[in-house]
């Protein structure tokens, strides 16, 4: 059964690549030398941001030598750095960044996945309330069904980012922390784990701390592991949305007509694009000339989205509560539009499928 109302439009089958050159600055001496010194490495005994997190971990439990060698084995990589400020989300319109997920190929291998794992799927789906379409589409979009996990060794990327981000340098230090005692716990070599830019791993591309949160053993084999186990990761992300407030047969967006051009001050006031819970309803929005395309209570509250196609129109729809528990995964409404219309995508299909079988 198709959970997701509204139809999906026909797929675009073009393949989006991003790449992020490094930039050279030339004639910067103080750019230069803060590098050099980036490049002595994350040794507690000559990084003193790296020494701090150290004995802070000491003081939770973790062993010192095993930190110090671990800790002193991670890199710095500038690459990380630049492509922080590249993310897709930030810098493309709707029908770009639709195009990297919506193609018939990762429909197709989203079927396929269902197929490969419909044991884990349904049963994820009775213990948590969430489809097994919008969890496979979550792993199809992150890693490809678990195909891209991305190469970049965990460890570097987390000490990168917690001691030379400019901004969230605090933040990705929590992550660095969280990654080191995941990879104790688990008898694991953090220099061996890899993952994307920002440090997040696995199938379904969890951060550190969303790992000792969420993630599950799901097969039940005693260890929770989601770099290589399809089952653990399909039990860890249906628990998340659970704990963020799935509703179970909920809908996760609607179809909505508008004007052609609406102010940018409405598009503020009414909070189009955002990814915070739902506030606007569909009284205030109907006043503004914007309507579903099928009946809905006027006081539900929605997330309106305003979205910009490849023939220069903008259309609109109107996300349910579900929808922003999508957007807790990754905040960017192009993100959980990805996911509805990927997991829409995936269950006609399979429909069609089962249809021409019976």
């Amino acid at each position: 059964m198709n959970r997701v109302k509204g139809k999906t439009s026909g797929y675009l089958l073009v393949a989006l690549m991003c790449c992020s050159a490094p930039v050279v600055f030339a004639n910067e001496p103080a750019q230069a030398s803060q590098q050099d010194t980036a490049r002595q490495g994350f040794a507690p005994q000559q990084n003193a941001d790296s020494r701090a997190l150290m004995n802070e971990l000491v003081e939770q439990g973790l062993p010192q030598a095993w930190l110090e060698e671990s800790l002193g084995r991670a890199h710095y990589t500038q690459n990380v750095l630049d492509a922080m400020e590249g993310a897709a989300e930030r810098r493309l319109k709707w029908y770009e960044y639709r195009a990297i997920f919506l193609t018939q190929q990762r429909i197709e291998e989203g079927v396929a996945f269902i197929e490969a794992h419909a044991d884990a799927l349904a049963r994820a789906e009775s213990t948590y309330g969430v489809p097994a379409e919008v969890i496979t589409a979550i792993i199809g979009v992150e890693t490809y069904y678990g195909r891209h996990k991305g190469q970049h060794r965990v460890l570097d990327s987390l000490a990168t980012l917690a001691f030379h981000h400019p901004t969230r340098g605090d933040f990705f230090r929590g992550e660095l922390a969280a990654f080191l005692r995941i990879a104790y716990e688990q008898q694991v070599d953090p220099t061996e784990l890899r993952g994307s830019y920002a440090g997040a791993m696995g199938y379904p591309q969890f951060i550190p701390t969303s790992y000792q949160a969420y993630a599950v053993d799901f097969d039940d084999d005693g260890r929770r592991d989601l770099w290589e186990n399809p089952v653990d990761a399909i039990g860890s992300v249906a628990n998340y949305f659970a704990e963020h407030g799935w509703k179970p047969g909920g809908d996760i967006y609607h179809q909505a007509d508008g004007p052609d051009v609406l102010p940018v001050e409405l598009l503020k006031e009414l909070s189009f694009n955002q990814t915070s819970s739902p506030t606007v309803t569909i009284a205030q929005l109907a006043d503004h000339g914007l309507e579903p395309s099928e009946p809905l209570d006027d006081a539900l509250e929605v997330v309106p989205l305003a979205l910009e196609f490849a023939d220069g129109e903008t259309r609109y729809r109107f996300g349910e509560f579900n929808f922003y528990v999508i957007t807790r995964y990754n905040h960017s409404h192009l993100y959980g539009m990805a996911v509805a219309e990927l997991s829409e995508a995936i269950a006609e299909l399979e429909n069609e499928l089962h249809e021409d079988e019976a």
